[in-house]
């Protein structure tokens, strides 16, 4: 667990938690809204804490009983809110971990805390069930809801939470941390951090993983080839891709980074502004090949395939008409 200050980005979100300890004025129930890996139960876990911490203050203190027991995950004040099926929280686990819990008084806490990750996956009865509590908690009572569709919840759920939406964190701030906290060497972390697009779970998730760079790897070699692959051996660079399935869209915007990096050098001649540094020779040859219009096409076709693989388009054909179109251009 963070304290605030460990936390990257988010300063308005922390600044409001932080003046409503500080003005005894906190609500009973938030939503944080942003994509898986953003910061969410982050923010949720250094509030909670903040808020139980004995030595009082807007921040967490991080020496105090109640303070080693939340990094721990085991305050009893502050309840994480589960459920069995994987895709689904039922009315069940509502009722069991919140409505049935929730009129017992804090174990020894100012306030009882209930996490709610995944707030999404509660279907229509729990929401309901939940709506019920929201609607008349005791006055010790505060609900965290995390979700990834906010509006995907209750109108009435809606409008009896202090909602916020997660903004992604800046470029500049994600690279400084990659490099200074993670050791990760600058060109590395500039690949992650245009990746990642502002979700630090995700930098950091891309910066250790060796599957990530092995894919980066495969795009790339598949990319500087493609000029000399001729139609019958198609379809087994197909079969390479296919290896990939599961995180295609990823492989798709490394593509995309790669021509951004083309056309940006083609523009600009500048390789201080590229993701792909060290591949300067090779961007630059690119360039050199290719007209403005054509990489634009290029884009355009990985846009395209985007779409149709959300549409469940044929994957094989999907791919070949891909590779067709960045082989024209």
């Amino acid at each position: 667990m963070r304290d605030f200050s460990n936390i990257i980005g988010h300063e308005q979100i922390i600044e409001y938690f932080q003046n409503a300890i500080s003005v005894d004025k906190v609500s009973h129930a938030y939503i944080l809204n942003g994509e898986e890996g953003c910061g969410k139960m982050m923010l949720a876990e250094a509030f909670s804490a903040a808020l139980q911490c004995e030595k009082g203050g807007g921040n967490p203190c991080m020496e105090c009983h109640s303070c080693k027991q939340a990094a721990g995950r085991n305050q009893p004040d502050i309840r994480y809110v589960t459920h069995e099926k994987p895709n689904t929280i039922r009315v069940e686990d509502i009722r069991r971990q919140i409505n049935d819990d929730i009129i017992l008084k804090p174990y020894a806490s100012k306030y009882k805390i209930y996490i709610v990750d995944e707030a999404e996956k509660m279907n229509v009865n729990a929401q309901n069930a939940l709506l019920k509590t929201i609607e008349e908690p005791p006055g010790y009572a505060i609900l965290i809801l995390l979700t990834t569709n906010a509006d995907g919840l209750l109108p009435t759920i809606l409008s009896r939470c202090v909602r916020f939406d997660l903004k992604p964190v800046s470029d500049e701030k994600l690279r400084k941390f990659l490099i200074e906290e993670k050791g990760i060497v600058d060109y590395q972390a500039d690949v992650c951090v245009a990746f990642a697009q502002g979700n630090v779970g995700k930098a950091i998730a891309l910066s250790s993983s060796e599957n990530f760079n092995e894919m980066k790897n495969a795009v790339l070699n598949l990319i500087k080839r493609l000029d000399d692959i001729n139609l019958n051996e198609l379809s087994a660079e197909i079969k390479k891709i296919t290896e990939y399935k599961l995180q295609i869209q990823d492989y798709f915007d490394l593509m995309m980074v790669w021509y951004r990096d083309v056309l940006l050098y083609k523009a600009t001649a500048d390789a201080n502004r590229l993701i792909f540094q060290d591949e300067i020779y090779n961007i630059k040859k690119a360039a050199s090949q290719s007209s403005y219009g054509g990489i634009q096409e290029i884009l355009a076709g990985l846009e395209k395939a985007k779409k149709r693989l959300r549409a469940n388009v044929n994957f094989e054909l999907l791919l070949e008409l891909l590779l067709l179109t960045i082989k024209e251009n």
